[in-house]
């Protein structure tokens, strides 16, 4: 109804009353008149979009799953050098820091005083060797005494036993001489074992040898091949222990060239050429510690990695087959419980429970609550179990990364972990 219409009804109505009231009634009939008209006017606003949401599909794949052990690098040999004998150093004969082959000379020792007591013990024999002889004529001149009733018999046993005596005396005199020799022989060291030798921790001057536990002169080390030592805890050992990977943790039965198993990586993040295989193993799990420690042995012909250097080796403890798997980030966890957001074809979204596996990379492997070809919301924050999306199909790297985005820095996969 048009305003001033309403006002004409409204003033014929108290027509006989002072215009004071009518004017007051008319101003405010005027306001209501005009509220009710804007009222009429206004339209509820339209629905919002559905909004778009970035999904992925499920990932199913062969999946072979990788666990990492810390560890500690040690030559195939590792010799420490030490005197044998006390004395001065009087030189060096190597470089540090080269290769040394078995037998080179590395250190002398002052060898003034050995070669003393060689000579004293060669005085010792001499007089044992002469001995022998006067025992020998004494022996040569009783027998045909005693023939002839000349000399008794004890008189011939008594010149056996003498030169009985003196014979022992020679060999105890020979042996004295020998040792005197390998003592001075102590006064050069020689390298035991082809290898790197480290930087020596004696000079030449100083007194070296002093008993009962000589200083460490220097250290050789046989570093082709490589050891790693390193430690499983029970639950790792048992997964390698079914898996029969070497005859350490059980007969080598799936992979007939266990070499295969094991992967090292070196300090930046790299893999170490050559794998290697298992040598090594200790007998029990150490109750302290609850761990068992192995040794494996990788090939290092270019001389790459040396002993003490931090290491990880990595070995296949699992493959399942047909798994599945979704990014971490799709995951919502509440109270220990694991849900994604299953879209479908509609764009409708519902929550679903699941029972998570392994981490790898930025995957996680899905036990039970998937299957193959569904699709899954990444953005979970945005989302609400009774929402409607626009569904944007969005492809994954091999890690689990969106495609867009970029990959992890490390170049090798990580390790796998149980659980969410």
């Amino acid at each position: 109804m048009p305003p001033d219409l309403i006002m004409k009804v409204i003033m014929s109505r108290v027509r006989g009353s002072n215009l004071f009231m009518a004017t007051v009634i008319g101003r405010f009939s005027f306001i209501l008149a005009m509220s009710l008209i804007g009222a009429c006017g206004e339209q509820s606003p339209p629905p919002a979009p559905a909004p778009e949401i970035r999904v992925v599909e499920v990932i199913q794949r062969d999946q072979p799953v990788f666990t990492e052990l810390v560890g500690e690098t040690h030559g195939a040999a590792d010799v420490p050098i030490r005197a044998r004998v006390e004395g001065a150093l009087l030189g060096l004969h190597f470089t540090e820091g080269a290769t040394v082959a078995k037998g080179d000379l590395l250190y002398t020792i002052d060898p003034t005083p050995y070669e003393t007591l060689v000579v004293e013990a060669e005085v010792y024999l001499a007089q044992a060797q002469i001995r022998v002889a006067d025992e020998n004529a004494d022996l040569a001149r009783i027998r045909p005494l005693v023939e002839i009733g000349a000399a008794s018999e004890m008189e011939l046993d008594s010149a056996v036993a003498q030169y009985e005596a003196a014979v022992g005396g020679v060999r105890a005199a020979e042996a004295r001489v020998q040792r005197e020799k390998i003592r001075l022989g102590y006064t050069r060291i020689e390298a035991p074992i082809d290898g790197r030798i480290g930087m020596t921790a004696a000079k030449p001057g100083e007194f070296v040898g002093s008993p009962p536990n000589p200083m460490v002169l220097n250290s050789i080390s046989d570093v082709d091949p490589i050891r790693v030592r390193f430690t499983l805890d029970e639950r790792n050992y048992i997964r390698l222990a079914r898996k029969r990977v070497t005859q350490g943790l059980g007969e080598a039965v799936e992979d007939k060239n266990p070499e295969s198993k094991f992967e090292l990586i070196l300090a930046d993040g790299t893999l170490h050429t050559h794998r290697g295989r298992l040598v090594a193993t200790d007998e029990k799990i150490n109750r302290d510690t609850g761990t068992f420690t192995a040794e494996a042995e990788f090939p290092n012909p270019d001389e790459l990695v040396l002993a003490g250097q931090f290491a990880r080796v990595r070995v296949e403890i699992d493959r399942l087959e047909n798994a599945i798997l979704v990014p971490q980030r799709a995951i919502r966890e509440l109270q220990g419980i694991f849900q994604v957001y299953v879209v479908d074809a509609d764009g409708s979204i519902s929550l679903r429970v699941v029972e998570p596996g392994y981490k790898i990379d930025r995957l996680q492997v899905i036990e039970k609550g998937l299957e193959s070809g569904e699709q899954i919301a990444i953005e979970i924050a945005r989302l609400r179990s009774d929402m409607t999306i626009v569904p944007r199909l969005t492809q994954l790297n091999q890690d689990g990364s969106v495609v867009e985005e970029s990959a992890p820095a490390d170049p090798v996969n990580r390790p796998a972990e149980k659980g969410p």
